[in-house]
Formats: C-alpha cells, sequence, structure tokens
C-alpha cells in the first residue's frame, strides 16, 4: 500500500476511534445512517460511491474524495469508469474542480498500484 493511502487510512481510522469514543449519540446516528446509504439497496454499493465520489467532488472535500475513491476501488471500479465519474463531476461542479480532479487521479494511481 502506498505512503499516501497508509496515511490517510492510518489518520482516518485513529480520529474516527478518538469521536466515536466520545460517545456522542447523535455522532454514532449520522455515522450508522452513513454507513446504511451506501449498502446495497436499489441501487448497488457500487454506484451509490460513485455517486458520493461526484457530489464529494464538486464540493471540494478533499476527504470525502479520498474516502470514495478507496471504496470504489474495492467495489471494482476500472480506471475508465472513474475517469467517466471525473468528467461528469468537472461537468456538474465546472472548472474550481479541476484541481481536485488532479489529487484524485493521483489517489487513484496509488490505489491501482496495489
Amino acid at each position: 500500500m502506498s505512503e499516501l493511502v497508509k496515511d490517510f487510512n492510518d489518520y482516518r481510522t485513529r480520529m474516527n476511534e478518538v469521536i466515536l469514543a466520545k460517545d456522542n449519540l447523535v455522532l454514532k446516528r449520522f455515522w450508522s445512517l452513513d454507513n446504511q446509504a451506501y449498502a446495497d439497496g436499489a441501487l448497488p454499493s457500487k454506484t451509490k460511491e460513485l455517486l458520493g465520489l461526484v457530489a464529494s467532488m464538486v464540493l471540494r472535500c478533499d476527504d470525502c474524495i479520498k474516502y470514495h475513491l478507496g471504496k470504489s476501488y474495492e467495489e471494482g471500479v476500472s480506471t475508465e469508469e472513474m475517469y467517466e465519474v471525473f468528467a461528469i463531476a468537472n461537468l456538474v461542479g465546472g472548472s474550481i474542480v479541476i484541481p481536485h480532479t488532479r489529487r484524485a487521479a493521483e489517489y487513484w494511481e496509488e490505489l491501482i498500484k496495489k
């Protein structure tokens, strides 16, 4: 696993543990709802992850982008599919999304090196 991917996953895991250890009911319920929303349903989880990725790119959340890239990789998304997602995000979000696309492409390249 690349250092970029490892660092992100380690930080995310560590901080999630810190936050959840505070036992805040609202945060726990929100995070549970988030997990449930991405489960297979009428839409498969792969599609939902790609939708989450587009939304994250348009909203310009680099942590969210990395998270959804990782989940999309786990779901078996191909590079060709990923670049179509990048194209949709840029179309919807405009040129301000381009820097996030660069970082997303960099992270994707690290994921597919595995």
